[in-house]
């Protein structure tokens, strides 16, 4: 499965908007050495995200699924 900037700008529940700030999730993937502009592109593998074990990444992953299976019916 592939995670999408649509998935990280429409996640809810971190603040009182939808969605992670660009900023923040530029310097998350500068911080875990993933490529912010391939990532913007082409999104993510959400294996790449789970083997971070981070609890942001792990939550945006779950985000991308529940967003797929929504949209499967």
């Amino acid at each position: 499965m592939i995670v999408t900037t649509r998935d990280l700008f429409t996640i809810p529940g971190y603040s009182k908007r939808c969605g992670f700030c660009r900023s923040g999730a530029r310097h998350w993937f500068a911080t875990h050495h993933l490529d912010w502009t391939h990532f913007v592109k082409h999104g993510i593998d959400a294996q790449i995200l789970e083997a971070t074990g981070d609890a942001l990444a792990l939550a945006l992953v779950a985000w991308a699924r529940k967003r797929a299976e929504q949209s499967n019916g």
